[in-house]
């Protein structure tokens, strides 16, 4: 059984701590301040934080004129809204490369009782496409933690990084490293590569152990980082062991699968299967389980997914 925290909490823990490191930290928000995290940034810094209000664009447009005059703006709402200021993060931010890193909360189906107008399922896919911009998506709290200090303090330029609500896994001690632009090996298996991002990596290390009774050796990677894709990590794996499955909590088209799907056609083409929402919106649910069973995001799912296949492994 998986046991799940909270990404926007440990989120919100490290935006303390790096206010007090960097006086030129500055917090911006769409008014979703308690559901973000980012209400104790306000209560311990207001001089340098700004509830910004429904207003996504200007949002966006505000963070980009605060980096234009040497801050570092985090700007942060629910990641389904957020795209509403894509325009801006596109032609303003991306295209001056500007130092400003955008955090979307409340992603894939983490929303899970607000339906499918807050689950946002695109956004990894909208946001990799756009030229000079980094995404990466925190497997637990620790990463994300880890994360955000790297994003702030030592990435510069446009960076988006995706957080769920609180279905986040365990995945990583407090003293592991996890660098901008790298994956990171979990498990190592000799008969198929399991890639996963967000929390999407818990399931892969159940499926990998719930494989391992069967005979079936897993290696599990967390790739973290979407873009850039850490490209030499994911073709030795696969070049190992043959065969590859990616599970995102995103929809299949555009996201990981679609990214590691990519890299694979044009240097090692090989049987890839892609494993996430499949071309649809999401939907409402009592909890955050029975979304996943409902999408087949169940380590029973999964495996029946990647054994169905003929001649698979």
């Amino acid at each position: 059984m998986i046991v799940y925290s909270s990404y926007r909490k440990a989120f919100a823990k490290a935006l303390v701590e790096l206010g007090v490191r960097n006086k030129d930290l500055i917090v911006l928000d769409a008014d979703t301040t308690r559901s973000t995290g980012t209400l104790l940034f306000a209560k311990k810094y207001p001089e340098r934080f700004l509830n910004i209000g429904i207003s996504e664009q200007d949002l966006i447009s505000t963070a980009a004129g605060l980096a234009i005059a040497g801050k570092i703006p985090v700007a942060t709402a629910f990641a389904m809204f957020l795209l509403r200021g894509w325009e801006q993060i596109r032609n303003t931010i991306a295209r001056d490369q500007l130092n400003v890193k955008i955090v979307g909360t409340h992603a894939g189906l983490s929303a899970y009782i607000d339906g499918s107008s807050h689950q946002c399922l695109e956004d990894i896919a909208v946001m990799r496409v756009i030229p000079n911009m980094s995404v990466i998506v925190p497997a637990d709290a620790v990463a994300t933690y880890n994360l955000t200090f790297k994003a702030i303090e030592e990435h510069r330029g446009p960076l988006y990084m995706r957080l769920g609500r609180d279905n986040s896994p365990r995945i990583y001690g407090n003293n592991d490293e996890l660098l901008i632009g790298k994956a990171k090996i979990l498990e190592e298996g000799e008969d198929i590569t399991l890639l996963a991002c967000g929390s999407a990596v818990g399931l892969a290390l159940e499926v990998s152990k719930c494989m391992k009774k069967m005979g079936i050796s897993a290696e599990v990677i967390d790739v973290y980082t979407i873009k850039p894709l850490d490209s030499s990590t994911i073709l030795r794996s696969i070049r190992k062991t043959g065969r590859a499955a990616t599970i995102e909590e995103h929809s299949i088209i555009g996201g990981l699968g679609s990214a590691v799907s990519e890299v694979l056609s044009e240097t090692y083409p090989v049987r890839i299967t892609r494993i996430g929402i499949k071309d649809t919106f999401g939907t409402s649910a009592r909890n955050y389980s029975d979304l996943l069973s409902f999408f087949e995001l169940t380590v029973q799912h999964i495996i029946k997914k990647i054994l169905g296949e003929k001649n698979a492994i």
